[in-house]
């Protein structure tokens, strides 16, 4: 497959113009079925020599400032920094220095891109359900304000594409596992059929954020499962690709 011109996601919020960000779709690039054609994972079976095209097209298209800082992701909630040596295993990392590119790849689990109303930090985490259950948000907030010395209503988040509340169908397992945390989280789930429910990954994420003081939410509301012309989506196909979702600061 020729290599065609990616398309990209571009957060609207209020970010100073120094915070740099955007989602990656499935279209563009040079990945062949069932990758295509914008795969930017490695790990998932594709040739490598599209993914590393893909990765150049990337860089060249949206001007990163450097190779994102791409994370070995388990569904857990450690937060690392985005610059230096590579991040290893971990959901999310964080960055105040110019330059350094914070990445999740996602095909399903929810991308939550962060920075401050000032522009001096930014962050970015991969939250599927456990890693929400497990707190990958909070961390990643918490570690941020902790680097920056402010409140985390200081913060401005934005939620990228996601499997959505009409397609994530899910066990009692995950909804007790949230219901464990906050009563609450019972609006994010409709019951579907006996043992299994269709849950609201956004309004999960919102409840987490909320709890953390952090009212200034935007995005959501895009359906990785349902629009395929756009998305990887692993419900909908195990052997897929993967999407990215990055933040950097600029000088």
């Amino acid at each position: 497959m020729p290599m065609t011109e990616a398309k990209f996601i571009f957060p609207d919020w209020p970010a100073p113009a120094c915070v740099h960000a955007a989602s990656t779709t499935r279209r563009g690039g040079a990945s062949t079925a069932p990758y295509d054609s914008f795969n930017l994972a490695t790990h998932v079976g594709d040739t490598l020599q599209h993914v590393q095209q893909n990765r150049q097209q990337l860089r060249e298209a949206l001007q990163l400032p450097d190779e994102p800082a791409w994370l070995e992701q388990v569904h857990g909630v450690e937060v690392v920094e985005a610059g230096g040596s590579i991040p290893g295993v971990a959901d999310a990392s964080i960055s105040t220095e110019r330059g350094n590119v914070c990445a999740v790849m996602t095909a399903d689990c929810l991308p939550v891109l962060m920075c401050d109303r000032q522009g001096r930090g930014v962050a970015a985490a991969h939250a599927g359900w456990r890693g929400l259950a497990g707190g990958v948000i909070e961390a990643t907030a918490e570690r941020l304000c902790r680097r920056l010395a402010c409140d985390a209503d200081a913060l401005l988040v934005w939620l990228g594409p996601a499997i959505g509340p009409q397609a994530f169908e899910v066990g009692d397992e995950v909804r007790d596992a949230f219901m464990r945390i906050d009563t609450s989280a019972g609006q994010a789930f409709i019951a579907h059929r006996p043992g299994h429910w269709l849950a609201d990954i956004y309004l999960l994420a919102r409840q987490a954020l909320q709890r953390q003081g952090i009212e200034a939410v935007y995005g959501g509301g895009r359906c990785t499962y349902s629009e395929a012309e756009d998305f990887f989506s692993f419900r909908r196909n195990p052997r897929t690709g993967r999407m990215a979702s990055l933040i950097w600061l600029s000088e």
